[in-house]
């Protein structure tokens, strides 16, 4: 039986890396595309090109942009995907406000480019497309919790071009009858998160603060609310959507919703650091139990305008695909901070 072949965009990230563990053990062949870059960068799926059993792989990199729409084209044809997973995108919220033109070209027109490259090709019925959305599209709206059918309202070009994206995609469903869907995810963490990223931020900053290889970290705002899961359970959720018998769009979510600040204190307790938060607003700090400053706020990590309150409502994927999260908001501190402190001691080796 021939292999359901899966291309995945932004296979060197988090989600990327996780996606393509999980179809290989599905049994599928996974192409990944990637950006030419002067720096490996590949180091969360090199242990995928070989299979220690049968001591081959069903994985390979072909070099691809987003930005390059004769790429896309080319890989389509040759490849012959039966799913695209669109994981590929600029999608730091801040930087978003610093190279806005980039962010609307790479994650919107480059959602643009796939779909017509799916359209133009000669199995566009035959091809499952699915677009990584994100709850950063709904910007500060005043519903909690925002589900499939709450208003967007961006705040962001990141989120502003991932809207593009989005409509885009259910255009592409409607309009020519493509298999295009979406998934609306909310923020899903793991120790693979990027170094930019404010929990993996915490986690390593804490950590080093713990064995003593720094002094202090420097946060934003910490007063902001989300919806944090696993990077695991959201890759199945954009496996099972594509499985569905028809295309939609899903929210996957936990539905659960701790502040910035109170996942330091997570971090913090699992550490067995001892902490006081004192003052207030920019001047507001964390001390040890030596009253030195661990952690302390400063404005350059402010956003131009700060998203504060998500929280996702995923009963429609709950109910539809039988999908709900296995992991907890406890069981990822967890694993982040073993990651961060397994990592310190094989360098202290």
């Amino acid at each position: 039986m021939k292999k359901k072949v899966a291309l995945i965009t932004g296979i060197t990230g988090q989600d990327g890396s996780y996606l393509a563990e999980f179809l290989l053990k599905k049994k599928y062949k996974v192409i990944g595309l990637k950006r030419r870059s002067s720096l490996f960068n590949t180091q969360r799926v090199d242990h995928l090109y070989v299979d220690p059993l049968e001591k081959k792989t069903d994985f390979e990199l072909y070099h691809s942009d987003m930005n390059d729409g004769s790429s896309i084209i080319n890989i389509i044809n040759k490849v012959k995907p039966d799913e695209i997973y669109n994981l590929a995108a600029q999608s730091h919220v801040k930087v978003s406000f610093e190279i806005p033109e980039y962010t609307a070209n790479s994650d919107a027109l480059g959602t643009l480019r796939f779909l017509e490259a799916i359209r133009s090709s000669n199995r566009p019925k035959k091809i499952k497309f699915y677009q990584a959305s994100t709850s950063e599209m709904y910007g500060n709206c005043k519903k909690t919790p925002q589900n499939e059918k709450t208003v967007f309202n961006p705040d962001s070009p990141y989120a502003a071009a991932k809207l593009y994206a989005h409509n885009i995609t259910k255009i592409y469903r409607e309009a020519y009858g493509m298999f295009a869907a979406n998934g609306i995810l909310f923020n899903h963490e793991s120790p693979r998160r990027g170094e930019t990223f404010v929990t993996k931020k915490i986690v390593r900053g804490l950590t080093e603060i713990k064995f003593g290889i720094r002094k202090k970290l420097s946060l934003g705002n910490i007063n902001s609310k989300r919806d944090w899961g696993h990077a695991k359970d959201y890759v199945e959720g954009m496996w099972k959507i594509l499985q569905h018998n028809k295309p939609d769009d899903f929210v996957l979510a936990t539905g659960k919703q701790i502040s910035i600040r109170d996942f330091i204190v997570k971090c913090l307790r699992f550490l067995k650091l001892k902490y006081r938060f004192v003052g207030k607003g920019l001047n507001e700090k964390i001390l040890d139990d030596s009253n030195k400053v661990i952690v302390d706020i400063d404005k350059k990590y402010f956003r131009p305008i700060d998203v504060e309150n998500l929280k996702g409502d995923s009963s429609k994927a709950r109910k539809v695909l039988n999908w709900k999260p296995k992991f907890n908001i406890d069981d990822l501190v967890e694993e982040m901070c073993l990651f961060e402190i397994e990592n310190i001691k094989k360098n202290n080796d």
